[in-house]
């Protein structure tokens, strides 16, 4: 029987142990070099390459490169070599006190730190500052928003809407359905100024309000196409509307999934009776604040970008019209979005971010 070629033994001291998990635990550690310490740690734990490098989603060169480095050199083998160039003025103690520094404090006077707040505060310079940041990765003038779902059946709903996705039921339709709901039609106080050469197209800061609309939506995840509707209203009455619309245009022999979220005007007594006459139908809820697991969403967004964010409508019919154009030009050439994730990573995604503000918090 054939083999490979036997792999020399990994041994880690517990000193080098301890210098390997908090290199892998620090956040200013880099990514490449806690990276190297988590292959490390997993191949002196017995795993082979081939399984290593499956759980950190690299190659099996990768492991097999940097075993062997810390098998040769130690922790030093793991350091990125030094590079041809002007010699450093910049020591390593100085660039970890600025990540450190960026990291785990602000400035007393102000929320986050500046390049020029932060090359007073270090001694170095503001483009050095800058140069380290970009290094690490650093955006301190950033800041981003985050929910996180609260719903107790977070992972029976993802399971359930990712599985639809990913292997929809044989007879049956899949719609992702939402509400886009008080679409303003917004005239500015002034004609817009066409783009030229050189110039962006400009227009007023204010406007007029002319009223509001709603699109009731529904995507099919299998062609892409989108059954619409228009109401200046957004009530049961109108969403039940939109259910009998659906109803008629989807083929009498096909069952119909509805993935949609736990708005109020889904759950009125007139929709559960006509739910009840209409077997067929079959809601799936979104988590709460989970509206990104609907596709509907995202096609939404490109309706916005493509035709609402930048026109310019003195009525709300005038409003209506450009959304009746793009819905009639999204069917007849229709495009569906492709679902990669399943639910087992988005589910690790959310364990992890989890862990990230629970120790964010402490």
């Amino acid at each position: 029987m054939l083999r490979g070629r036997p792999k020399p033994q990994l041994l880690v001291s517990p000193e080098d142990r301890e210098h390997l998990l908090r290199w892998r635990r620090r956040r200013t550690t880099s990514n490449g070099l806690a990276r190297r310490a988590d292959i490390v740690l997993r191949c002196a734990d017995g795993l082979s390459n081939r399984v290593v490098a499956a759980q950190l989603q690299v190659s099996d060169a990768t492991v097999g490169k940097w075993r062997q480095r810390y098998i040769s050199r130690g922790l030093a083998g793991l350091l990125d070599e030094p590079r041809c160039g002007a010699p450093r003025r910049i020591t390593d103690e100085q660039v970890e006190q600025v990540v450190v520094r960026t990291l785990e404090t602000k400035p007393a006077n102000a929320t986050h730190w500046t390049t020029r707040s932060m090359a007073e505060a270090s001694g170095l310079s503001d483009t050095s500052v800058l140069r380290i940041w970009h290094a690490f990765g650093l955006q301190p003038h950033r800041s981003e928003t985050f929910k996180l779902s609260n719903d107790p059946q977070l992972v029976e709903k993802v399971r359930d809407i990712v599985g639809l996705y990913l292997h929809p039921p044989e007879a049956a339709l899949v719609l992702c359905v939402d509400e886009k709901s008080q679409i303003q039609a917004l005239d500015r106080t002034q004609p817009l100024l066409p783009m030229r050469p050189g110039i962006s197209e400009r227009q007023t800061h204010d406007y007029h309000r002319h009223g509001t609309t709603t699109l009731f939506a529904a995507l099919d995840i299998g062609s892409g196409k989108v059954i619409g509707d228009l109401h200046r209203r957004h009530r049961s009455t109108e969403f039940l509307s939109f259910l009998q619309r659906i109803d008629a245009e989807v083929p009498a022999d096909l069952d119909v999934h509805l993935v949609l979220d736990n708005y109020g005007t889904h759950k009125t007594p007139s929709i559960h009776r006509w739910l009840l006459r209409n077997p067929r139908f079959q809601l799936h809820f979104t988590p709460t604040y989970s509206s990104w697991i609907n596709q509907v969403e995202r096609w939404f967004g490109l309706l916005t970008e493509c035709q609402i964010r930048r026109g310019s409508h003195h009525s709300v019919r005038a409003l209506e019209d450009p959304i009746r154009v793009y819905l009639k030009a999204n069917n007849e050439h229709p495009k569906p979005f492709t679902w990669v994730k399943t639910a087992d990573q988005i589910l690790a995604s959310i364990a992890c971010f989890c862990v990230a503000t629970s120790e964010a918090g402490h």
